[in-house]
């Protein structure tokens, strides 16, 4: 009899303890009841040399005096990821209605399988993933972070979303290694000249970071201080490329995956020859009173501008500026600029090739300003697009103060209308564009926009408008180094071929 009892006892616990696990009204709903994890980032410290794969951990927590049921796990590209999930002993890429004991945890297994030996299209230097986790109506993530590429990441593998700084006591750091540089976190270039020589391959690895010194912010940064320089060498054969760190097809014409390249306040003697640089929010920034000089380079895919200058120098030659997501081409708060031998174009959103002012605004009405001088000179360039007008001119005095809107067109392709409609700028062609060609929309211009071919068509308006151009220095070649036609170049940055 007693064994019968304590037989009946062991039973009536058992279910018990069954009906508490199973109990829903057990189990806390509310919104505040949020898991806690181990670490948000979770890393595979090795760069794969060959075909293999790796295994980490993190432990998902629950510090509440109640169970918590977590409605799904998954991984946020399920099936296409490269990595697959272990929770609780039961492997997958997605899984439901998890449950975790009150001031308990349990584990979450992570691998991921690499072969470096696959294109980057397929393989790329930086793989990352999101596990997400859905709870009570709260929705978590942790990051999953792994190396696919042998490449030289720059400072190092473990510096995403943190600010460095690269100093070398006013001497010079050259990347001179053949493998392609992966560019990680904010980089800040001070006392210090940063040398690129040709064909060096940067990719640049963006996404939203967030710190104490910047908050949230998109990351990869290449900010140049005032004691530091930039130097780009590329040639016509090796170029260099600039870009962001996703390789696969679907991702080359997306813009904004990195921040972009910044010339900070009062640096000089910057220089960027046959580069490259695309996929960035903005592709190069000059700050007050910094200098910079392009030639032979193209910016296109970004978010912002391709060039954006305020109060600064610039001068570019056989520059080429497309797909840019706002005004290719940004000129504010004056400064000096020489532009010779661009194309600058925005086709399919309203936004012009180029726009310039001398203000600064500091309220949103512009009520309050500050004015500063613009000195602007364009030569043999085309400046055109979709638009009805392809340019934004804006004087602060409205033509009423002599020497601070200084800016003229020599032997230039436009494309203008509003502009010259009404105000100050209704002579603009033949005082400040002169001579130029004002284009209309059914004007054969280039070969092919629609397919980014800014070549010159063979009905081009454009063709042998140019001048030749012996000062400050003789230009006799193209972005493409062909040899211009030495009496009648064409305008643009690219020399027709017969």
């Amino acid at each position: 009899m007693t064994r019968l009892y304590l037989y009946v006892l062991i039973l009536f616990s058992i279910a018990i303890a069954l009906g508490s696990c199973n109990d829903d009204e057990s189990f806390t709903t509310d919104a505040n009841a949020k898991l806690a994890f181990s670490t948000d980032t979770l890393r595979f410290d090795t760069v794969f040399t060959r075909r293999g794969s790796a295994v980490r951990y993190i432990k998902i927590i629950n510090n509440n005096d109640q169970p918590l049921r977590v409605s799904k796990i998954f991984l946020l590209n399920r099936d296409k990821s490269k990595f697959t999930l272990n929770v609780d002993g039961i492997p997958g890429r997605e899984f439901q209605d998890v449950e975790i004991y009150a001031n308990d945890s349990i584990y979450l297994f992570a691998t991921v399988t690499i072969d470096p030996n696959d294109p980057v299209s397929v393989s790329p230097f930086i793989v990352d993933e999101k596990v997400i986790f859905e709870t009570n109506g709260n929705v978590q993530e942790v990051t999953l972070e792994a190396w696919g590429q042998n490449a030289n990441y720059f400072p190092s593998r473990f510096n995403g979303g943190k600010p460095v700084v690269l100093s070398c006591r006013n001497s010079e750091i050259t990347f001179n290694d053949p493998k392609p540089y992966v560019f990680y976190g904010a980089i800040f270039v001070d006392s210090c000249t940063l040398n690129i020589p040709a064909g060096t391959r940067i990719y640049v690895h963006g996404g939203v970071a967030k710190n104490d010194l910047f908050d949230i912010y998109n990351d990869g940064l290449i900010y140049v201080l005032r004691n530091g320089r930039l130097n780009v060498k590329g040639s016509k054969e090796k170029p260099v490329i600039i870009q962001g760190d996703r390789l696969e097809e679907s991702f080359q014409d997306d813009a904004g995956q990195w921040n972009g390249i910044f010339i900070g306040r009062g640096s000089r003697g910057n220089v960027i020859e046959y580069a490259t640089i695309k996929n960035s929010n903005i592709g190069v920034y000059v700050d007050s009173s910094a200098q910079l000089t392009i030639r032979n380079s193209r910016f296109y895919n970004t978010a912002g501008s391709g060039l954006l200058a305020i109060h600064s120098t610039v001068t570019a030659e056989n520059c080429l500026f497309y797909n840019n997501q706002v005004t290719s081409v940004t000129l504010r708060h004056g400064g000096d600029y020489n532009f010779t031998y661009c194309t600058m174009v925005s086709y399919g959103i309203r936004a012009s090739a180029l726009g310039m002012n001398n203000f600064r605004c500091y309220k949103e009405d512009c009520s309050v300003a500050n004015v500063y001088r613009l000195n602007a000179n364009f030569r043999n360039c085309v400046i055109y697009g979709s638009d009805r007008d392809e340019m934004e001119l804006s004087d602060a005095s409205q033509g009423q103060t002599t020497g601070i809107f200084n800016v003229k067109f020599e032997n230039c392709v436009v494309k203008v209308q509003d502009l010259i409609a009404r105000g100050q700028f209704v002579n603009f062609l033949g005082e400040i564009c002169d001579p130029c060609i004002n284009g209309k929309s059914t004007d054969k211009v280039f070969k092919d926009p629609n397919k980014d071919d800014y070549r010159l068509d063979s009905l081009s308006i454009a063709l042998d408008y140019g001048k030749p151009i012996t000062t400050p220095r003789a230009i006799t070649t193209d972005i493409e180094n062909v040899t211009r036609n030495a009496q009648k170049p064409d305008p643009g940055c690219f020399e027709r071929q017969q």
